[in-house]
């Protein structure tokens, strides 16, 4: 038997045929080694089901590498010689097959990239080259700014990628971005399409017992777990999209329905994210469905730009600037994160709907995200780490490169505008017109001051005037403190003690 000449480590996020450091292999003599361990999936609480995702189409892809031909070792989790982190797994196999060479592509995650860095071994690096930008890339485009605006950064991808051009370079339809094009509420009488659902398999109802048996204390239920693992599913799940969901999409993108989780949305993002689809395919895609006709430029333009503008953005502002980043907490905010945040115990019926989905489904849109469960934990005040953490754990689709700048610098505004130009704050009446959630609630969104006033409203106010001295410089926020100085004395101090009394509720573990 020959020796092993290269171990490539693949991880449950990197579970691409073109990865970068699977090029190039020896069958004869090569190894990929995948391991299920127990640090990544309990340093934070994740959601069962986001785990069994991963570790289902872990296992589906090392299958699909051998019926390759290719070599493959697998850990996985209960094996009694599992180590229980991935740098102890490689420096178990690096003494058991002696490798020459040890290849790996970059991590999403810069706590695990540290760590497999300071295990000691010569590991040769790969760029990932399923992202459109590289690290390197982003820094030489960062290098010299302030701050950074997605917009400028997006225009530079459209450039790069060729994606919707005119052949003079220019965009399709005169503009770079329709973005005020895809926010329409939900109209009576749209009905979305059922989502596309996939059974599981034997392996999967393995990884389901395995996971029921380890992290049953971990909050969200697996019953529901009906996710694509392979990428033959995977791409059934985009297909379904692009026939029922994308023409709308463009339009109701921002749209929010009680007891309809998906709407128009394609789910897809946990697949990309674990590499069962590719970027590039998908946005081309998209673009062939605009070019005949079957599709309107925002639908186009908007997805496109979900994926080559700010998912590229955010991981591009992470490698950037970690691990200083992940501390970054610019209103100062120490109150804990409330206990329906894990449970969905509450009567505001906005903030019932988005969490009981996420614990049903590990899935909200971004909408729900940023504008709901976000927009809440930014007027409370939320420690930037602890809600940080709860969408780490809680989505399926979430890793640290997507997650804490979507949730530290857009949702909490804690990088003090280094990724977007001004917190996402808003008041009920946001959601009142994005949705149908105020129909249901036991809250008035009319009312601001009295004890069955929407809480958002007042936490909306009371943020404002709590941190003016840092917001009223910001030009974009220059019309809401106009519209606060408008209010008489009373009004204010009104919405300030409402406020506060929420604040007070939150801080002694009362839900509301």
């Amino acid at each position: 038997m020959k020796s092993t000449r290269r171990l490539c480590l693949v991880l449950g996020d990197q579970l691409s045929f073109d990865l970068a450091s699977l090029q190039g292999l020896d069958k004869e003599r090569d190894t990929v080694l995948l391991v299920e361990v127990m640090e990544e999936a309990s340093h934070v609480p994740h959601h069962p089901q986001k785990i069994t995702l991963i570790f289902s189409a872990m296992r589906h892809f090392a299958e699909a590498l051998r019926e390759r031909g290719i070599q493959v070792h697998y850990v996985a989790l209960d094996d009694p010689h599992n180590s229980g982190s991935v740098p102890g797994e490689l420096l178990r196999w690096q003494a058991r097959l002696q490798p020459t060479e040890f290849h790996l592509t970059e991590c999403g995650d810069w706590r695990l990239e540290q760590s497999i860095r300071d295990c000691g071994l010569p590991i040769q690096w790969h760029s990932d080259a399923r992202f459109l930008c590289s690290r390197d890339e982003f820094t030489r485009w960062a290098a010299g700014k302030k701050q950074l605006r997605m917009e400028f950064f997006y225009r530079e991808m459209r450039r790069k990628s060729g994606l919707l051009l005119n052949g003079d370079a220019s965009p399709v339809g005169g503009a770079w971005n329709f973005d005020a094009e895809n926010r329409k509420a939900l109209p009576k009488g749209i009905k979305p399409p059922s989502p596309a659902r996939f059974t599981p398999d034997a392996i999967t109802r393995d990884v389901l017992a395995l996971v029921t048996r380890h992290f049953s204390g971990h909050y969200g239920t697996v019953d529901t777990f009906d996710y694509p693992v392979t990428h033959a599913d995977a791409q059934a799940l985009w297909n379904y999209f692009l026939d029922w969901g994308l023409a709308a999409f463009g339009d109701y993108q921002d749209a929010m329905a009680s007891d309809e989780p998906f709407l128009f949305h394609a789910r897809i993002s946990a697949a990309l994210n674990i590499g069962l689809l590719d970027l590039r395919q998908l946005c081309s895609d998209v673009e062939a469905a605009y070019w005949s006709g079957s599709i309107a430029l925002n639908a186009a333009e908007g997805f496109i730009r979900q994926l080559i503008g700010w998912r590229e953005y955010v991981r591009g502002v992470y490698w950037l600037k970690m691990p200083d980043y992940a501390h970054g907490n610019a209103f100062g905010n120490t109150r804990a994160l409330p206990e329906f945040y894990w449970t969905g115990d509450t009567q505001m019926n906005c903030m019932r709907q988005a969490i009981n989905q996420s614990l049903e489904h590990a899935y909200a849109h971004h909408i729900q995200r940023l504008m709901v469960t976000g927009n809440f934990a930014l007027l409370a005040g939320i420690a930037p780490s602890q809600i940080c953490e709860w969408y780490l754990a809680i989505y399926m689709d979430a890793f640290d490169w997507v997650e804490l700048p979507n949730t530290l610098g857009m949702v909490m505004h804690a990088d003090g505008g280094y990724l977007g130009s001004k917190p996402y704050c808003a008041s009920g009446q946001y959601i009142k017109r994005m949705s149908d959630y105020c129909r249901g609630c036991a809250y008035k969104v009319t009312e601001s001051t009295t004890e069955d006033a929407c809480p958002f409203n007042s936490l909306y106010w009371h943020f404002l005037m709590r941190h003016g001295d840092r917001l009223r410089g910001n030009h974009r926020m220059a019309m809401l403190y106009k519209n606060l100085d408008r209010m008489d004395e009373s009004k204010q101090q009104a919405l300030w003690q409402r406020g506060q009394r929420l604040l007070t509720q939150l801080d002694e573990g009362e839900s509301f």
